[in-house]
């Protein structure tokens, strides 16, 4: 039993080593925003030292471009996308929590089942269970950060009426807001602090949050910046648009809780009924996955779960 189960123990750790190879592969199209993880233009570089440090290297955008191009339209690299979700993990640590997870599971299908597909399926899922939670995560954080924006610019538009400069008025958010938009306009505030253009720290802002309501804010104060205009005034009307936004999207979420719920259970329930009865009792579940037609009807129940659960997600979501 010790050699069948190093080998599987080793097999699933090449497997794992694969995906984490395909996992980091770098983007063609770099980045053209300065990334969350990196520093301030014009600070020094962090030297490459240790495994781990260059793990870390491995999954940042490299920094060249115009910052003032495409805030939301490439994608994020996995720095980035911990920064979003407000995981204070390097990569290299991220990377190392999905490897323990995979090989973790794998070992319970290697321990339950033997060696064999089951093992590969259970390390599969360990694998891809911290992303589920990071994206859970970067969801979470940005539905708070767009319900604290319309007050925030409120704040911010009483503050350039008593005064203050865009920068001061940045700077009064960053301490008086609670997170998670506190942090983000503190960091915009720190940026600005060692000398970077206000615009492209807003810019690396709107990269950071992945808001469009934000997105649409940074735009305004671009377009006044180089036009004029009643800062104050155009920052009350986006609060306004934007908390009536707010509030009708939570009108429709409301509405719509029943329909969702409802679609969650009846997709969800088989599921997790047939994986209960297939770790409890493996052979009164044997015929659906060694026989061809049970193989072949969990395939056709598959799609038409997949193809059911698509509808009512389409049917309870509204676009505001």
């Amino acid at each position: 039993m010790a050699i069948p189960l190093i080998t599987g123990v080793l097999f699933a750790i090449g497997v794992i080593l694969v995906a984490v190879n395909l996992d980091g592969a770098r983007l063609a199209a770099a980045s053209s925003v300065a990334p969350a993880s990196l520093p301030v233009p014009g600070a020094p570089k962090r030297p490459i030292g240790s495994i781990r440090d260059r793990i870390d290297r491995i999954f940042e955008p490299a920094p060249d471009g115009p910052v003032v191009n495409q805030r939301r339209s490439a994608k994020a690299s996995l720095s980035e996308q911990l920064s979003r979700a407000d995981l204070r993990l390097r990569t290299s640590e991220f990377l190392g929590i999905r490897l323990g997870s995979a090989l973790l599971l794998a070992l319970v299908g290697v321990i339950r089942f033997g060696i064999g597909w089951q093992m590969l399926v259970t390390g599969a899922f360990g694998w891809f269970i911290p992303r589920f939670y990071l994206r859970f995560r970067r969801r979470r954080r940005l539905k708070a950060f767009n319900d604290q924006l319309g007050d925030t610019l409120i704040l911010m538009s009483n503050a350039l009426k008593t005064g203050y400069s865009l920068a001061q008025a940045i700077d009064v958010v960053a301490n008086k807001a609670s997170p998670p938009i506190s942090k983000e306009f503190d960091r915009v505030v720190k940026e600005v602090n060692l000398g970077a253009n206000i615009e492209d720290s807003l810019t690396r802002l709107v990269r950071r949050t992945e808001s469009s309501d934000l997105d649409m804010v940074v735009t305004a104060v671009a377009i006044n910046r180089k036009i004029g205009g009643n800062l104050s005034e155009i920052l009350e009307n986006i609060a306004e648009t934007i908390r009536e936004r707010v509030r009708i999207k939570g009108e429709m979420s409301t509405l719509t809780a029943q329909a969702r719920g409802s679609g969650y259970m009846i997709t969800g329930l088989p599921i997790v009924l047939g994986i209960f009865m297939y770790f409890v009792t493996p052979q009164y579940f044997a015929p659906m996955v060694a026989n061809p037609i049970g193989i072949g009807m969990l395939v056709a129940a598959g799609i038409f779960m997949g193809l059911g659960q698509l509808i009512m997600s389409r049917i309870a979501t509204v676009d505001v």
